[in-house]
């Protein structure tokens, strides 16, 4: 890359969890530079996370209007070119619609959007531009979920049968929203939220690791949606029965009253010939079984891994990487392709690949199916 793509934020002030994990990634490996940004509401707040991050102050600004209307009217190799909008959900689809038609590309929070019906407009303004968009489904890029992807696309477990993939947390396991906990107040709120809780913010996680690894669509789904902490606003728990097109049948659960749990995304995939399992609170290994011969672990780095997992390995086997680092990919795999598209090149392949809108879309429509699954008496739902 000749130069560095120029990002502003929107959201991610104080008491943001997000906003410091998509800095970090976006810096991770020296292609992407915050100019700008609207961080918060708050005008004062915006103004105090700019002064922490060392930005000039004139391009600190007190809203995301005054940011997208203020940037455009920079020269072209100043203003800002890629916006990073990690603010809660009901904040998600405005700024984007509003940084694409002002003609910046495009990192978003998932979920895409607050409700199914702004995902299907953002999707209508994107196919307009020639904008790039992704959505920070980070668990896509780590490497053995490449791994684990290559070796199903290749066939080596044969035709997929069952898949069963959860995403429990414990960390809601009380009524913390009670407490004054900023990332517990919003995510059970349904004005902020949207329809769903634990569903929408972890539920399509599982959902995106599912179709990515397999390449597989829901088609029907039979959903228990529970809210079991009194007082909740939104869902805290779910349990739902999966239907794929080919055929194969699968379990997909996410739950945030799972107490003790941390962050346990977890992924087993079975075929005619033998499985793989995946979980992330152990990133770097991929435990493949056969029905003949002995089980495999693959490793991070390590031999036998397939180019697409290597492309995202930065250090040698034997060194963890995880979170931040998947964050990081996706970071880059778009600066790459914003610089190729500014030297009017395509992209390698590699770079490509990264959650796009038709996976957001995907993502509120599964929220929307689930729920809608849970409140009726029929359960079975097509997709």
């Amino acid at each position: 890359m000749s130069n560095k793509v120029r990002m502003g934020m929107i959201g991610g002030g104080p008491g943001s969890f997000i906003g410091n994990v998509h800095r970090m990634a976006a810096a991770l490996d020296g292609a992407i530079e915050l100019v700008c940004g609207a961080f918060s509401s708050d005008a004062a707040k915006s103004e105090a996370t700019g002064s922490a991050l060392f930005l000039d102050p004139a391009r600190v600004y007190p809203s995301y209007h005054e940011m997208i209307t203020q940037e455009s009217q920079l020269p072209e190799d100043v203003r800002m070119q890629l916006v990073a909008i990690v603010t809660p959900n009901h904040v998600h689809f405005e700024p984007a619609k509003l940084a694409i038609e002002a003609g910046f590309h495009v990192i978003s929070d998932k979920p895409l959007s607050f409700n199914l019906e702004e995902a299907y407009t953002l999707r209508e303004i994107l196919k307009k531009s020639d904008r790039i968009f992704a959505l920070t489904h980070n668990y896509s890029a780590y490497p053995m979920v490449k791994q684990a992807k290559f070796m199903v696309q290749e066939g080596l477990l044969g035709n997929i049968r069952k898949v069963v993939v959860a995403y429990p947390q414990g960390w809601l396991s009380t009524f913390l929203e009670s407490a004054d906990n900023k990332q517990a107040s919003w995510r059970t709120d349904p004005t902020k939220s949207g329809i769903a809780g634990a569903v929408g913010d972890i539920g399509t996680h599982a959902e995106n690791l599912l179709h990515y690894i397999t390449n597989l669509k829901i088609t029907e789904l039979c959903a228990d949606v529970s809210t079991l902490v009194a007082g909740r606003k939104l869902d805290d728990d779910a349990n739902i029965l999966i239907r794929l097109e080919n055929g194969a049948r699968g379990i997909l659960y996410a739950s945030q009253i799972s107490a003790g749990e941390e962050n346990n995304l977890k992924i087993n995939i079975y075929g005619e010939y033998g499985g793989l399992e995946w979980s992330q609170m152990e990133p770097n290994s991929l435990i493949a079984r056969w029905l003949d011969k002995p089980m495999q672990i693959f490793r991070t780095g390590g031999p036998s891994v397939c180019d697409a997992a290597m492309a995202v390995t930065r250090l040698p086997s034997g060194h963890p990487e995880g979170y931040l680092e998947a964050f990081a990919t996706i970071y880059r795999n778009v600066a790459q392709c914003i610089q190729a598209q500014t030297e009017g090149r395509e992209p390698e392949a590699i770079y490509k690949d990264f959650p796009s809108i038709d996976d957001g879309v995907r993502g509120m429509q599964f929220i929307y199916k689930v729920i809608e699954s849970g409140q009726s008496d029929s359960k079975w739902i097509s997709f």
